[in-house]
Parts: C-alpha cells; sequence; structure tokens
C-alpha cells in the first residue's frame, strides 16, 4: 500500500512539474490533490502516524543519544590506545637509540684507546730507533 501511494505521488508530481497542458489543469490537479489530503480516510492514519511519533519522540532521543555516547566512548579509547601505541613505540625507540649510542660512545673509547696505544707504541718505536742512530 505505502509502496502504491509513494508511486502515485511521484507520478502526480511528475506529471504537474512536466505537464504542458497549462494552468487549468494545473489548477484541476492541484484541487483533487487537497480533496484527497483533507479526506477523513487519510486524515485518521496521518494523525495516528503523528501521535506515534509523539510517543516515541523521547524514546528515539534517548536511544540516540545513547548510540552517541557509546561512539564517542569507543572513538576516545581508540584514540587512547593508539596514543599509548605511540608512546610505547617513542619510548622503544628511544631505549633502542640510548643502546645504540652506548654502544658506539663505547666502541670510540675503544678505537681511541688503540689509536692512542698504537701510536705510543710508534712513537716510542720510533724514539728507540732515534736513540740507537745516535
Amino acid at each position: 500500500m505505502r509502496g502504491k501511494l509513494i508511486l502515485v505521488t511521484g507520478v502526480a508530481i511528475g506529471y504537474v512539474l512536466g505537464a504542458k497542458a497549462g494552468r487549468e489543469r494545473y489548477e484541476q490537479i492541484k484541487k483533487g490533490a487537497s480533496r484527497l489530503w483533507n479526506d477523513p480516510r487519510v486524515q485518521g492514519p496521518v494523525q495516528q502516524a503523528e501521535d506515534f511519533a509523539k510517543d516515541k519522540a523521547p524514546e528515539v532521543v534517548e536511544f540516540l543519544a545513547d548510540g552517541a555516547k557509546k561512539i564517542v566512548v569507543s572513538a576516545r579509547g581508540a584514540s587512547r590506545k593508539g596514543a599509548e601505541k605511540a608512546a610505547d613505540a617513542t619510548s622503544t625507540a628511544a631505549s633502542k637509540a640510548s643502546t645504540a649510542a652506548s654502544k658506539a660512545k663505547t666502541a670510540a673509547k675503544s678505537t681511541a684507546r688503540k689509536t692512542t696505544a698504537s701510536s705510543s707504541t710508534s712513537t716510542r718505536s720510533t724514539a728507540a730507533s732515534t736513540a740507537d742512530e745516535s
């Protein structure tokens, strides 16, 4: 029934908008639509639908508000989880960078010691060679 009513309404609107029948035909269609709308057989269901909507409106508002709250809480939770993951990743990266820096510092000191020891040995050898030649 509802589908037929929508179809008839659509056809009527399309005809009115697309018709080239002139003002007289438009007035006839308008008068017929007004008569149909004001018919008690149409107004009874219209009134029932309005009453139903008024009765259910608070429930619908509450349902939608609860749904919106759940979405907000879920989004906050997801963003917190994302922030926690980012913080964990940053902490892990910082820890690895610190470890790498410590290893590099140790390696640099070790290399410096070897270079200094090698340089000292070389200097001593050179000094010993020079002393032997004199």
